[in-house]
């Protein structure tokens, strides 16, 4: 028969493992969206060997955005490669009231973009690509015309270059203090409106009978018999004054 091994050298618990508490996860500082994943081969001296290339977008929605592309046997391996690529190539985007400061045309590759901004409520009037690239950028308000290739990776790294064109020009930068200025006009209107209406709803100097501690709610039957003794003083008054 072989011997029993106790408990204790297996750990302690019969029932299974030890295992440490799951450690919190850390909130991403940009969000990623994989803009293309390819399967590539590549021909080597004994034979093909195959391998996946990732195209990926990232962005905090607060004015940067950045693209990278990475290889890799697993396709987490090669998205992996990608976000870190594109966090190396990370850029600015000017943006004046959810929208860019000027139009701007560019021609790369086969691609010919085209974008200029847009009123507040407009929207993203533009392809998956540009679309995913500038709502990871933060804006919300473009009007976008893509002309040439509708290949993934092409027009994402054009879209790349087209913001990288844009500056905050003086119009632009006047409008933008305006928008503050009028911001700033809108919060103390709130900040006054809030201070009046704290005055009107203060509560008056007069108590109310609920505060009262010596006051008694009547009830419905005394309620009727006050008003049938004040009906009867009222006519005998009236009877006397007759006579």
């Amino acid at each position: 028969m072989p011997a029993k091994t106790d408990d204790k050298k297996r750990g302690g618990n019969s029932g299974g493992r030890n295992r440490k508490p799951r450690e919190a996860r850390e909130e991403k500082e940009f969000e990623e969206y994989m803009l293309q994943l390819d399967r590539v081969t590549r021909v080597v001296k004994g034979g093909r060997r195959m391998r996946f290339r990732a195209t990926v977008i990232i962005g905090d929605r607060a004015g940067r955005v950045g693209l990278g592309l990475g290889k890799g046997g697993d396709v987490q391996v090669a998205a992996r490669k990608a976000a870190a690529d594109a966090k190396k190539n990370l850029m600015t985007v000017p943006i004046v009231n959810d929208t860019i400061p000027h139009p701007v045309k560019l021609k790369y590759k086969a691609a010919r973009i085209m974008i200029m901004p847009a009123a507040p409520g407009t929207g993203l009037i533009a392809g998956s690509s540009i679309r995913k690239v500038l709502e990871l950028a933060g804006v919300k308000n473009v009007l976008s015309k893509n002309i040439g290739t509708s290949n993934r990776v092409v027009v994402g790294q054009a879209m790349l270059r087209v913001l990288a064109k844009l500056q905050m020009t003086p119009a632009a930068l006047n409008f933008a203090e305006k928008l503050r200025k009028e911001a700033e006009e809108a919060k103390k209107k709130r900040a006054a409106g809030r201070k009046e209406s704290e005055k009107v709803g203060k509560k008056s100097s007069r108590p109310r009978r609920g505060s009262d501690k010596n006051y008694t709610p009547k009830s419905d039957f005394k309620h009727a018999v006050d008003k049938a003794v004040a009906e009867k003083g009222r006519l005998e008054k009236e009877i006397e004054e007759s006579k």
